[in-house]
């Protein structure tokens, strides 16, 4: 397999990405992925793909976060795996991408859409904290997250309680992603997502952006939803049957930035 490392990122969720030898160093070196991803003293990334080809049409993706986390499920990273799988692989248009959850199947064209499995039931949950109750639902969308309504996406506050609710101790050991969103014209939603192991505002979840949206959807009744992140790019979603327990598709922007070389 070829052997390459590559900047690529999905509406502005960004990833070093790596093939053959990198790909084996990128799924297994923790410290060499903290310092990677360190935005100051490394390359700088929310995270690092590593992709495996298993058959033609087929490839198996290990995803870690900044911190050397393993994540069983990143929606943008199994989105950039497959645009790097088809310009950098010669991998067919149409593949699968076995990531930690489950077996995505993807379509890369100008956009590249994948198809998810239905999600955990969602729950209701009041999270409290020194900035007062905070109400949400938690559902699983291959990791967990917790999804507020709120009224200005733009307030300070946001800042403050994001980071806070990500380790909330009512939402378990592990935490969850949390996302803040924001009905807005024409049946949309902004969206502000704080990732678990990134410890930061990142400008796109794309998990996080299907939880909201099968949520969302539940409420109208419609059957597709745009989400518009903190990155500035559009992501649809599709739910296939009655939300919010269905599966889905998510479409959006992936590309490949750059070619990397760094130093031993």
């Amino acid at each position: 397999m070829r052997t390459t490392l590559v900047k690529a990122e999905g509406a502005g969720n960004d990833f070093l990405l790596g093939t053959g030898k990198w790909a084996r160093r990128l799924a297994d070196d923790v410290e060499l992925i903290i310092g990677l991803c360190d935005r100051r003293r490394g390359i700088g990334a929310d995270g690092v793909l590593a992709i495996f080809v298993e058959t033609g049409d087929r490839i198996r993706l290990v995803h870690r976060n900044a911190d050397g986390s393993e994540s069983s499920f990143c929606a943008n990273g199994t989105r950039c795996a497959a645009r790097a799988a088809v310009e950098l692989l010669d991998c067919p248009t149409e593949l699968v991408v076995a990531t930690g959850w489950a077996e995505i199947r993807a379509v890369v064209r100008d956009h590249v859409t994948i198809e998810l499995p239905a999600p955990g039931v969602p729950s209701e949950m009041c999270l409290i904290t020194g900035e007062g109750p905070w109400h949400g639902q938690r559902i699983e969308v291959g990791v967990p997250h917790f999804v507020v309504p709120v009224e200005d996406l733009d307030a300070p506050i946001i800042d403050v309680v994001g980071p806070v609710l990500r380790t909330h101790p009512d939402l378990g050991d592990v935490g969850a992603n949390v996302h803040f969103i924001e009905a807005v014209d024409d049946g949309a939603f902004a969206i502000r997502s704080f990732e678990r192991g990134v410890a930061d505002e990142v400008l796109c979840c794309g998990s996080g952006v299907v939880a909201a949206a099968l949520l969302s959807l539940a409420r109208t009744g419609a059957r597709t939803v745009t989400a518009l992140p903190r990155s500035g790019d559009r992501l649809e979603v599709e739910a296939i049957g009655p939300p919010p327990a269905a599966s889905s598709r998510l479409t959006g922007p992936a590309r490949l930035v750059a070619t990397i070389e760094p130093f031993d």
